[in-house]
């Protein structure tokens, strides 16, 4: 029997108010509120719950209702926890009935949807615990199988995951990297020896994620038995199918009125009339099917745009100089203690603050104004450069403090430096 694995990723960046540089030294409020002038993260959280949170839960938990073979997977980025919590209890207390079904898996990812792993393992390990706590602590659970921020991976990665315990670990089924085998196979990423790889099929999960309300598609409009007779062509050679993506997919980035929502309910009564097809957590897939073969990438991999690589955060200049800039000045941020700080920090590393910088202006570039709060990727930049000045004058204005606290004996009270 082949596995239908459904993972939907969840997640929205805390966005920075537009900060100019008269505003350094004097503000140190980085991320919009109701006070500010442009898109505020209040506004957005609400506005993509109202669309895409709530009428989605809702038909998940309808499904997982109806039928008992259904299971599906989320990731949750911490940022979006934390907007969850403080814009109010009612997106997380929907997405806990559906995990009190029994039969939804929660995967592990960093908790500030940063590209750690890539500038600073030590900060990359620190942000996965806190997402594993946090995830521990909203929904007694505990995480079996990694997906890294925008799915970005390489062998390295892999090899990480499998020393950390992980058992499983997501990535996309890219044809570059794949030659002539499918994605539809597990396998055992290189230099590992336990580890499972499970890979995007991309061409099917974009189907519905990119292509479902496009007119000038051949396929248009796309039905849930055409898309259920696509899966049963394929799952005839497959041991999974793995269909990732965003979950503002449903509502959000493919609004109500092109019939999503009717597509997402009525595809497992479509595909559930083959019985050689399941529905599988990411986790019961890697217990169930042995790897078929050896992966290989050296380079980094991500389900991002048409190169597939980080292009889409770092592919230029003023990307480079803002990501270098900001981990540059990690030693110091971590040794202030100061937990106000730290956290600032630590949200300016979640990867949109990049990739609103990109300047790619091909058929990709309307992906990345998707929410963007500023008026073009040098706006962006400066904006970012700003913070990161203003973020460097607090550090140094604790040094100062924290050297005048220090006691007769040479050491430092702590309390009085914070004040």
């Amino acid at each position: 029997m082949t596995a239908i694995c459904f993972y939907f990723q969840v997640h929205q960046p805390l966005r920075t108010k537009k900060y100019r540089v008269f505003d350094i030294g004097t503000d140190h409020g980085y991320f919009n509120d109701s006070s500010s002038m442009n898109t505020n993260n209040r506004e957005v959280f609400s506005k993509v719950s109202k669309k895409c949170y709530f009428p989605a839960n809702e038909t998940i938990l309808k499904l997982l209702k109806k039928y008992k073979e259904f299971k599906v997977s989320y990731s949750f980025s911490g940022v979006f926890l934390e907007q969850a919590l403080e814009f109010g209890n009612e997106v997380i207390d929907s997405f806990r009935r559906l995990i009190d079904t029994g039969r939804v898996e929660i995967l592990s990812e960093t908790y500030y949807h940063s590209l750690s792993f890539f500038y600073s393992k030590v900060e990359f390990e620190k942000q996965v615990n806190l997402h594993k706590n946090m995830v521990k602590k909203l929904f007694a659970m505990d995480t079996q199988v990694f997906r890294n921020t925008e799915l970005a991976y390489t062998n390295e990665l892999a090899a990480w995951a499998e020393n950390s315990g992980f058992r499983g670990i997501l990535a996309e089924g890219w044809d570059p990297i794949l030659g002539w085998r499918s994605p539809n196979f597990v396998y055992r990423p290189k230099g590992t020896e336990k580890i499972k790889l499970l890979l995007k099929n991309y061409k099917l999960s974009d189907d519905i994620a990119f292509r479902f309300s496009d007119k000038s598609w051949s396929e248009w409009p796309l039905t849930s038995q055409k898309y259920s007779a696509w899966i049963s062509e394929v799952e005839k050679n497959a041991q999974t199918i793995n269909l990732f993506m965003d979950y503002e997919t449903f509502g959000e980035h493919q609004w109500r009125s092109t019939g999503i929502f009717e597509f997402l309910e009525s595809f497992p009564t479509e595909i559930l009339k083959n019985k050689n097809i399941y529905f599988a957590t990411p986790s019961e897939v890697i217990s169930r099917f042995k790897a078929v073969g050896e992966i290989d990438v050296p380079a980094v991999l991500t389900w991002a745009d048409t190169e597939r690589d980080l292009s889409a955060w770092t592919g230029n200049e003023i990307q480079q100089s803002a990501i270098a800039e900001l981990y540059s000045l990690e030693r110091k941020i971590l040794a202030t203690d100061d937990q106000k700080i730290i956290r600032d920090w630590r949200m300016l590393t979640t990867s949109d603050h990049f990739y609103y910088m990109c300047t790619k202006w091909s058929g990709d570039g309307d992906v990345h104004k998707y929410f963007n709060p500023h008026d073009s990727p040098y706006d962006a930049y400066i904006n970012f450069m700003n913070i990161l000045r203003d973020l460097d004058l607090r550090v140094e204005n604790y040094r100062r403090m924290a050297r005048r606290a220090t006691g007769p004996g040479g050491e430092v009270n702590m309390n009085n430096a914070r004040k």
